[in-house]
């Protein structure tokens, strides 16, 4: 497995300014199911005693693409294909995350196995997975178009497929993903954390990515670093030594 890893790591290569991206891009959804396949490799499924799929957020591809139009693009065409999902995290406005439909309706099942909510789950899998890309779903859409009645999606929103959105309306969630957001947000901290105490704020990519995870770090250290150089947590420079990190002055995160 690690040497499969490693091949497919090798595939990428880096570019220049705040995002280290590909490049060696063709353009096509099936090379950005390719960097999603990488990605997922680095999601850490023992974490979560394997309850949950393969997590990548959006903007991670921007750390392997130079275009997000085209990235955006090619996701939208395997939502829209029925292959791929995505998910509002909440934690911030731009955070999406995005799961392989078929790893969704895997997990979601395993999870529902034994449980009175299944059979409504299961319709609403059928609705959800072969053509509907929403993020979010309203009233009228769940009882007109999906024939849900109010009972039906309550027993959702308990499943956690849905979370309460306002009044009226439902986003599309990850059932158990509370941990995985909190694991990620703390990495996220711990990691740039790292960047901003070494020597100028700045360190080799691959000085980080060979660091030992902490307490504070859950997951693999490259699926943090794809993280900050994907949101512009980071600027990424070009040097002899190889890519060089800076931290950004000003971050929130």
């Amino acid at each position: 497995m690690n040497r499969k890893r490693a091949l497919i790591a090798d595939t990428f290569c880096l570019s220049k300014r705040r995002r280290c991206a590909s490049d060696c891009v063709t353009g096509d959804s099936q090379d950005i199911r390719s960097s999603l396949q990488y990605l997922m490799t680095l999601f850490s499924r023992k974490l979560f005693n394997d309850s949950l799929p393969p997590v990548v957020l959006k903007h991670q591809l921007y750390s392997l693409h130079d275009d997000k139009t085209s990235v955006d693009k090619q996701v939208n065409e395997l939502r829209e294909n029925g292959e791929l999902l995505m998910f509002q995290l909440g934690f911030d406005s731009e955070a999406f995350a995005l799961v392989f439909a078929e790893d969704y309706r895997a997990k979601v099942l395993q999870g529902e196995a034994g449980r009175g909510t299944l059979a409504t789950v299961e319709k609403f899998l059928a609705k959800l997975i072969p053509s509907c890309s929403d993020l979010s779903f309203n009233k009228e859409k769940m009882l007109k178009e999906f024939l849900f009645t109010d009972s039906e999606i309550t027993q959702l929103v308990k499943s956690g497929v849905l979370t309460v959105r306002d009044a009226g309306s439902w986003w599309l969630s990850i059932p158990n993903s509370g941990k995985f957001i909190k694991y990620f947000i703390k990495g996220r901290k711990a990691v740039l954390g790292m960047v901003k105490k070494s020597k100028y704020g700045e360190i080799l990519k691959t000085e980080l990515e060979a660091r030992r995870t902490t307490a504070q770090v859950k997951f693999q250290m490259k699926y943090h670093v794809h993280d900050i150089i994907g949101a512009e947590l980071v600027e990424c420079i070009q040097t002899t030594s190889g890519t060089l990190l800076r931290y950004v002055d000003g971050n929130n995160n």
